[in-house]
């Protein structure tokens, strides 16, 4: 049992080494260093971590300094973002490294220089800013499309990352940039068809669940003019080309229901009229039943509504057709009443359930369309959905 432990913590050892290397090979000294730094925590007298991780400290430094070195020889104004990006990075490794060093470890020292990276720091970010300033400013004032504000909008906010308050108007840029690098959309119901509708109906069209519909942070969907000032760069049209809402109809149907009840009993009389006695004595008696008819009257109510339209997708810098889909809904009133006519006692018990429903007063031609609406939403939604990569 003992050898098999040993073996086992030899491999597990073995295992962590290969794994070190294969780190070292990939140039992932920050990962090894990690580790080791982890490990001299619990064990400070760990010279294989020790010497591990001086190696890939020393190897980390030394590719951050020459790659340092080689983007300021470029005098590359783009570079200074990367510049301070490494002077952090070697910053954040000397103080982790500083955890547990110095180290003296059978006879080999283990102590670092300490280096004060910060004025780099702060000079590569002062510049870093100026470029992104600079840059998004250009572009700012040089825009000939969405793209552009765009662009100048994450060059100037990253210039704001960096500044710390060096230029007092980058705030009113961002948003400048902002403002006019989204793309609206303004979504409206174009009524086509002869029948007029009250402006809640059309709007209700357009009541629908919107989650999904923006497929970036720069459109802007708005299901109303909020101002007419505002000037859109893409129209989602909602057209009603036809609205057919049927008459008020009304078809009976009669169901005749016939029953046999029980209606009592009668003697039985022999030839002379006498009542007639069984062998007990008793007078003989049967019994004597009688049909009874009822009639079902049954009232179907029913109105049918149906609309038609289109969806158009319309580039309004400059004015075209993106796309065009077409989109129709149907939707039934439907009422059931019965009313019952001779000896209820007749009708079964489901026939007798129907009479409890009274007639209803048919819906309006208003109301039929709004419940249409409720069917097309979606299907206006599904549109927009579909079709949400035109709008850019």
């Amino acid at each position: 049992m003992k050898q098999l432990a040993a073996i086992l913590t030899t491999a597990l050892l073995l295992a962590g080494c290969a794994t070190t290397t294969r780190q070292m090979q990939r140039g992932n000294y920050d990962t090894v260093i990690n580790k080791s730094v982890k490990k001299l925590i619990k064990n400070p007298n760990s010279e294989k971590y020790a010497s591990t991780m001086d190696r890939a400290y020393k190897l980390a430094n030394e590719r951050d300094l020459e790659r340092i070195k080689y983007l300021k020889m470029e005098n590359n104004p783009d570079n200074y973002d990367e510049v301070m990006s490494r002077y952090n990075m070697l910053k954040q490794r000397q103080q982790q490294v500083r955890t547990v060093t110095p180290l003296n470890i059978n006879g080999r020292s283990y102590a670092y220089e300490y280096i004060d990276y910060d004025a780099e720091i702060v000079n590569s970010k002062r510049k870093a800013a100026e470029f992104f300033y600079n840059n998004g400013r250009q572009l700012l004032d040089h825009a000939l499309q969405k793209t552009d504000y765009r662009e100048a909008y994450y060059q100037l906010s990253k210039a704001s990352e960096y500044a710390g308050g060096q230029y007092s108007n980058l705030d009113n840029l961002i948003y400048d940039a902002r403002m006019k690098g989204i793309s609206r959309v303004v979504v409206e119901v174009v009524n086509q068809s002869p029948v007029r509708l009250p402006v809640q109906v059309e709007d209700d069209l357009l009541a629908f669940d919107t989650q999904g519909l923006n497929n970036s942070e720069w459109i802007e969907y708005h299901f109303r003019r909020l101002d007419e000032k505002i000037e859109y760069d893409y129209a989602v049209l909602v057209k009603l080309l036809s609205i057919m809402v049927g008459p008020d109809e009304t078809k009976d149907t009669d169901h005749v229901f016939n029953k046999k009840i029980d209606d009592g009993f009668e003697y039985v009389l022999d030839a002379n009229g006498n009542v007639m006695k069984d062998t007990a004595g008793n007078d003989i008696k049967i019994r004597k039943y009688r049909d009874i008819t009822c009639t079902l009257i049954e009232t179907r109510q029913f109105k049918a509504v149906e609309i038609k339209g289109e969806i158009e997708i319309v580039s309004l810098k400059p004015e075209r057709l993106i796309k065009r889909e077409p989109f129709g809904a149907q939707n039934l009133f439907e009422h059931f009443s019965a009313r019952a006519i001779g000896d209820l006692g007749a009708l079964t018990d489901e026939a007798l359930k129907k009479t409890q429903q009274e007639k209803v007063p048919f819906p309006s031609d208003v109301e039929m369309v709004m419940m249409c609406t409720e069917t097309i939403k979606p299907a206006i939604r599904n549109a927009i959905y579909a079709n949400r990569q035109h709008i850019r």
